[in-house]
């Protein structure tokens, strides 16, 4: 069996938004760290799951990722080009292979537009720009094909989305996002706003259009549940770092980190028996404010596992084997010296 493609690469990536205070005379007074240095990687036709809290840095993850916020620094090589580094035109182009899904369907389209022009808007903008060469009759053809495959008739191209369910709504950014035949989507939590029966429709959907398309997912969730469903790999983020990656099974069936302990501990299992005999693990304390730069482990506040090793050191992504990674001190020793 052949090696896949690295498709995606991210090296030391770093968000930090600036904080000014108040006033007429604004002056920068610190930063809010959303990601702090990370790295992973995507293959051609993976899923990698990203999981964590809400305010951990996922969704600024996949917006560093599209360029749709500029990085403080780090790199993002899609296809082995840094496209933290190149021109517009060039980026626009790179951004036919990368597309995101938004959370909200109710906020992501448009309400002034019918589902057939928010499906085709990308195909209008690159041939505006000369950068796509598809006639009108083409456009028509491609939103009737797009609409049928995410399973929508496209007898409803002409509806406007308050005329469409929740569940149908996300269909129509699927098929959006589709539009320009990416290779890596972007997920940002597509399936949180949703019914728990139509969010089963969804990933299966998501599953298929991988295996028919050939694509590739970043999938952002903080629903174990849900990454553990459609995810060959799951990264877990805590405070803007990456704690813990590894093949979805080898996490769920061993996880390392406190941190990953600590989530699955609160994950349902649907056998009353092994549910009530499991203990569930309680953090203790708030997350830390992410204000502050940070020389101790970032969960070092709230681990039940710290020594005083975590409070002056900050603990590196280690492969401990078997592409299983950990951001830990309690596990470092075991790396083969």
């Amino acid at each position: 069996m052949s090696e896949k493609k690295k498709l995606l690469d991210v090296n030391n990536l770093k968000m930090h938004f600036p904080v000014s205070s108040g006033g007429l005379l604004k002056r920068k007074v610190g930063s809010i760290r959303a990601v702090d240095g990370i790295d992973f990687e995507i293959n051609e036709g993976e899923t990698l799951g990203l999981v964590g809290e809400s305010g951990c840095g996922k969704s600024t993850t996949a917006r560093c990722v599209a360029q749709l916020h500029k990085p403080t620094s780090g790199e993002v090589l899609l296809e082995g080009n840094d496209i933290t580094k190149v021109a517009k035109n060039e980026l626009l182009k790179a951004r036919m292979d990368m597309q995101m899904i938004f959370q909200d369907p109710y906020a992501s389209l448009n309400p002034r537009m019918t589902a057939g022009s928010i499906i085709s808007e990308p195909l209008q903008i690159y041939k505006n720009r000369g950068m796509l060469d598809i006639s009108k009759a083409e456009i028509v053809e491609k939103i009737e094909s797009l609409m049928e495959k995410v399973g929508l008739s496209h007898h409803f191209r002409n509806r406007y989305p308050h005329e469409f369910s929740g569940g149908q709504r996300q269909r129509i950014g699927v098929a959006r996002a589709l539009a320009l035949n990416p290779k890596l989507i972007l997920a940002d939590e597509p399936v949180s706003a949703l019914d728990v029966s139509i969010q089963s429709q969804i990933l299966n959907l998501l599953t298929d259009l991988r295996e028919e398309m050939n694509l590739s997912y970043l999938f952002i969730a903080h629903d174990l549940a849900v990454i553990q469903h459609i995810s060959d790999r799951v990264a877990v983020m805590y405070l803007g770092k990456i704690m813990e990656v590894s093949e979805s099974k080898e996490l769920y069936k061993n996880p390392l980190h406190p941190y990953t302990v600590a989530l699955l501990s609160a994950v349902p299992i649907p056998d009353p028996k092994i549910e009530r005999e499991r203990k569930r693990i309680i953090l203790t304390g708030d997350v830390p404010s992410p204000d502050k730069e940070r020389h101790s482990c970032y969960f070092y506040d709230r681990c039940p596992k710290r020594f005083d090793k975590c409070r002056n050191n900050i603990p590196a992504l280690v492969d401990l084997g078997n592409n299983h990674k950990v951001a830990c001190f309690l596990h470092h020793n075991e790396v083969a010296k």
